[in-house]
């Protein structure tokens, strides 16, 4: 068995652990290496690594092993994702059939924005469709707003990195994106002007979770022909707003 196909199993033997304790409840080694027929010395090196990562967690003096609270962490994640997607849907619409153009919601994922949900308006000329689709931090309005609000230690390994150019227009400078980032904390939007892709112009205002942290970014965008430079701040005022609407929804008070 190659290396490849053998971390692939691997893998499929920890998933089929954690759905075995999700079943079950709980469950000792020698049950897991049962039900996944391999050697006991195999599920107890599966249950380690597992438990390391505080994704299981053994009740010593039972011997039973359970699901623990890493599990609630990535639920957790998962949850949050799918609710300010059902929330914000809605929402997306009337922005989007208000203004015309294209309105999205993003999420922080690890160093990009990805799209959860998604409206076109009537007058938007592209049918791209960008539901899943990760998109760079520094480029994009939505990025800006996320990277703005996200912990130090993310914050500062994007600035320095390397910003990758894709037109022009973006920017590549860490003093000057740490600068257009203390101005969307400080107005409460960010605004991407043809710096992903040439003629697009985007808005974004941050989405706020219960304890007020942001958890995403609902942004519009459109054509530059269209949506011009000097138009994004009234977009951005109506963007806020809706975003205010969606944080409520998602139980903030602020």
């Amino acid at each position: 068995m190659t290396d490849k196909s053998s971390a692939v199993q691997s893998v499929d033997r920890a998933v089929s652990v954690l759905e075995s304790l999700a079943r079950h409840g709980e469950a000792g080694v020698t049950e897991i290496a049962d039900e996944l027929g391999v050697h006991k010395s195999t599920a107890f090196r599966l249950l380690g690594v597992l438990e390391n990562r505080g994704l299981v967690t053994q009740a010593k003096d039972r011997g039973k092993y359970c699901l623990g609270a890493g599990m609630l962490r990535l639920a957790g994640a998962a949850a949050v994702r799918l609710d300010i997607s059902q929330e914000g849907t809605p929402l997306c619409r009337e922005l989007a059939d208000e203004a015309g153009e294209t309105v999205n919601i993003a999420i922080l994922d690890d160093d990009a924005a990805v799209n959860v949900a998604q409206a076109r308006g009537v007058a938007s000329v592209t049918t791209y469709n960008w539901l899943g689709r990760r998109t760079p931090l520094h480029a994009t309005s939505s990025g800006k707003i996320l990277l703005a609000h996200a912990p130090v230690t993310a914050r500062d390994q994007v600035l320095g990195g390397e910003l990758e150019r894709f037109t022009e227009r973006t920017v590549t400078s860490p003093t000057e994106l740490c600068t257009q980032l203390t101005l969307a904390s400080e107005q409460g939007y960010a605004v991407a002007v043809e710096e992903l892709e040439i003629g697009l112009n985007a808005v974004a205002a941050p989405v706020y979770a219960h304890d007020g942290a942001v958890i995403g970014a609902l942004s519009a965008s459109g054509p530059a022909y269209r949506l011009g430079e000097e138009l994004l701040p009234k977009l951005a005022k109506r963007t806020m707003a809706v975003a205010e609407e969606l944080s409520r929804r998602m139980g903030y008070g602020g």
